[in-house]
């Protein structure tokens, strides 16, 4: 279904069907944090009119679409021209209204659209057109990078807060007092303004708090006081964009810091999967604070000769089978896009049983429609699957065929064990994983020289690939796996496993590596050491560490 269509049928209430500019707040960075209102737009949206480098990606996060779709909106830059050159208010309003004369426009702004940003001109140029126009608020760096640094901007004690943009000429005699002080584009001014409020009347111990890139996973916050932060600063190499923040709140990071402290806050971690395989995973990654970087291992390509699951699907339609049994979600895509190819859909599978191999598996399943009969209780895997496999009963069972869509590298153990259970087996080719291409050359480089700090493998031939198409890992870097095969695989290419799965489900292998994460931090903590990553520690220091 086309976006055309799709607003044919489903039409936003409070927006008319053509001709609006939506204003849009997209918050300081975290992609968490737009509004509900904001991704209804964006879903109805025909043009996303984009202010910062990152709001692209944003965007088709929170529509959950992949790059190229063709249910994404059109995307306009409203950063710079088609010559390259950057805009001008006045040019960017006119590309937002000749837009918006015409189709539905999210004018996407970064922080909030009447606060510190050109909302009110771009707005007052849709008046001046005729174009209708709404406002949908977003949360501003003002409060969103302090709170993400763990520093509240009131107190009880401290109701008072002032906002200074430090790009203006400031009056910084006017605020000697108690006031809390948010500084916007104060980074490169900040030794003459430590100055000036100490000549006001403030302390030179007033504690004060640098944020760069807040709310994203690589915030980096600094705290000093008004004698220091200069000197600070500049040693730290602390550059724009940053929000400062000065007065007594700033002391209270130190029990309220919550997002820096995550146990694998910044962890530059690397996922040997494709972006539509690794969509869960990464997502719980960021939770803890990571940073994960998608490296397909493998290539999903259809099988040399289709004939195999043509005759498979022509069985389908005719009955001939009793179950089918996913083993993969790239087995459920492949056989959805055969159906698909021939015509058919969900309704196919009337009357069949359909097995699946976990609860991933279960779930592209639900997707399509259908619910899966039998998921094992157990393990995760061809052997729990088998372990609940009914036996073949010629009484309850009036057709003892087994459909098994698979790939070409599967094992025959669950074919062996269905067949001892007295199915009878097609055990068909859908799709081949083949290969990858070797990832880009920084890519690979930061692989081998410790740049990541950790990798996840969610299973043997991940291992292999990424070994065979980019080297091996650096030995300071931390490596997870989702259970005792993975790791016999990752030993066997000479790596040393850190974390193991208790259970082989992703959602736990991620848990396990935040778990190691946290006791790492707290040791260093504990020794009084600084808090850094696995990549900012040599190989050889690594192993001191481990063998006390």
């Amino acid at each position: 279904m086309t976006r055309a269509q799709a607003r044919d049928t489903e039409t936003t209430p409070t927006s008319p069907a053509s001709g609006w500019v939506s204003f849009v707040g997209s918050g300081p960075g975290d992609p968490g944090l737009l509004t509900l209102r904001a991704v209804e737009l964006l879903r109805a949206a025909d043009v996303v009119v984009t202010e910062a480098p990152d709001h692209v990606d944003l965007v088709l996060a929170a529509l959950g679409l992949g790059v190229g779709s063709e249910a994404a909106p059109e995307f306009v830059d409203g950063g710079f021209g088609e010559d390259g050159q950057p805009l001008t208010h006045a040019a960017r309003a006119k590309v937002v209204v000749r837009h918006g004369k015409k189709q539905r426009v999210v004018r996407l702004m970064t922080g909030d659209p009447f606060l510190y940003a050109s909302g009110p001109e771009e707005a007052q140029a849709c008046v001046k057109a005729g174009v209708g126009f709404e406002i949908v608020p977003g949360v501003s760096s003002v409060s969103a990078v302090p709170a993400y640094a763990g520093i509240p901007l009131t107190t009880r004690t401290h109701r008072e807060v002032a906002v200074v943009t430090c790009s203006d000429k400031v009056d910084w005699s006017q605020y000697g007092d108690e006031r809390t002080l948010v500084l916007l584009s104060g980074v490169g001014s900040i030794a003459e303004t430590a100055k000036a409020l100490v000549e006001a009347g403030r302390s030179p111990e007033t504690p004060v708090a640098m944020t760069r890139v807040g709310t994203t996973t690589e915030q980096q916050t600094l705290t000093s006081t008004l004698a220091d932060i200069a000197a600070d600063a500049r040693a730290a190499r602390i550059q724009p964009p940053a929000i400062t923040v000065i007065g007594k709140v700033v002391d209270l990071r130190e029990t309220l810091s919550w997002f820096e402290t995550k146990p694998l806050f910044g962890w530059r971690v690397l996922v040997p999967r494709t972006k539509e395989q690794a969509g869960s995973l990464s997502r719980s990654l960021r939770e803890y604070g990571a940073v994960p970087e998608e490296v397909p291992t493998i290539s999903v390509e259809p099988p040399r000769n289709p004939l195999q699951m043509d005759k498979a699907v022509r069985g389908l339609v005719e009955g001939r089978y009793e179950w089918i049994a996913f083993t993969s979600v790239n087995a459920v895509k492949a056989v959805r896009e055969k159906l698909e190819e021939y015509g058919l859909d969900a309704r196919t599978f009337s009357g069949l049983k359909i097995a699946a191999v976990g609860d991933k598996t279960a779930q592209a399943i639900a997707a399509w429609g259908l619910r899966a009969d039998l998921v094992p209780s157990g393990e995760q895997s061809a052997a729990g699957l088998l372990a609940d496999w009914p036996p073949y009963d010629e009484v309850l069972d009036p057709i003892n065929r087994v459909f098994l869509p698979r790939a070409d590298i599967a094992t025959e153990n669950l074919v062996a064990g269905l067949v001892d259970l007295g199915w009878e087996c097609d055990d068909v080719t859908a799709y081949r994983t083949v290969r990858a291409t070797p990832p880009p050359a920084p890519t690979r480089d930061a692989i081998k020289s410790g740049k990541f700090d950790a990798v996840v493998f969610t299973s043997s031939s991940t291992v292999r690939n990424l070994v065979g198409i980019a080297g091996k890992p650096h030995p300071s870097t931390v490596i997870a796996v989702i259970g005792p095969q993975t790791a016999k695989t990752a030993e066997e290419h000479g790596l040393r496993v850190d974390v193991m799965a208790p259970k082989p489900d992703i959602d736990v292998l991620v848990d396990a590596l935040a778990d190691f994460g946290a006791a790492r931090r707290l040791a260093m903590i504990e020794a009084g050491e600084p808090v850094t990553r696995p990549s900012e520690r040599t190989a050889s220091g690594r192993r001191k560490a481990r063998a006390k």
